[in-house]
């Protein structure tokens, strides 16, 4: 099977008003915008995707939300529906990261609500799992891990093309924002374990069709390292995403294994 084209996502979180997105695509380098061996992927701020949308557009790089709600309108205050993500361009959508779980109390249920209604609006889903130092530490995240899989893909069913679709980032929540980072050999470790997990549920095809992202602390210095691993397609990038510099970098340390 030929490599999967693998993935740099960077995800903003709450940074960056619309100048500094601006600012941000002006920095690009001409060759990162032109890249197509490897998917890029911004995830900006809901303020910043109609600018982005519109920057980006002559680009090879996509244009992805942090969130969204299930319901396609309503009394949902503060919330944002699939047709306002795809009225401006949104391509994905990042779903469960650890930051809405832990601090908004968003659950499996939730999430996979979210990645249904992502999908039947024609937007890739990137559905983000991870484990606490304390549940790593007390050996329950194993099990953690693969209940957070198998619930948010509850109800999907697997098509070659939704396969292709679908995005899965492992973020350790104790490597995100820490400096720390998951060993690479660790990291595909786990996500071997979470292909194993798809094959027993999809089959053998669609589970090496999917694409497995890590996640946490990843840099420039370290992509390389972690893009050789064999089941590590790609990386949901949050600090390292926000300068272009930075990203263009990570895009590079990609490009000797794409298609």
């Amino acid at each position: 099977m030929a490599r999967r084209k693998p993935v740099i996502a960077g995800n903003w979180k709450m940074n960056k008003t619309q100048r500094d997105a601006a600012d941000f695509v002006a920095a690009l380098p001409d060759h990162t915008r032109r890249e197509d061996s490897v998917e890029m992927i911004l995830c900006a701020p809901f303020t910043a995707l109609s600018t982005l949308q519109t920057l980006l557009k002559d680009t090879q790089v996509q244009l992805g939300a942090q969130n969204m709600y299930h319901e396609p309108s309503g009394a949902y205050t503060g919330e944002i529906s699939a047709d306002m993500l795809r009225a401006v361009g949104c391509q994905y959508v990042v779903l469960g990261h650890s930051e809405r779980r832990e601090i908004f109390q968003e659950n499996d249920v939730l999430v996979n609500l979210k990645l249904k209604a992502t999908l039947s609006n024609g937007m890739n889903p990137i559905l983000c799992i991870g484990e606490s130092l304390q549940e790593r530490e007390a050996g329950q995240f194993e099990e953690k891990l693969l209940n957070q899989v198998e619930l948010g893909l509850a109800g999907i069913n697997m098509s070659p093309s939704l396969a292709e679709r679908i995005l899965i980032a492992y973020e350790p929540i104790w490597a995100i924002g820490t400096g720390k980072t998951c060993d690479e050999s660790e990291a595909n470790r786990i996500l071997g374990l979470l292909r194993h997990k798809l094959t027993q549920l999809y089959g053998v095809d669609r589970a090496q069709q999917m694409r497995l992202l890590y996640g946490g602390s990843v840099k420039p210095s370290t992509i390389e390292s972690q893009i050789q691993q064999s089941d590590i397609d790609g990386a949901l990038v949050g600090g390292a995403s926000l300068e272009a510099e930075s990203f263009a970098a990570l895009v590079s340390g990609c490009k000797a294994f794409g298609n």
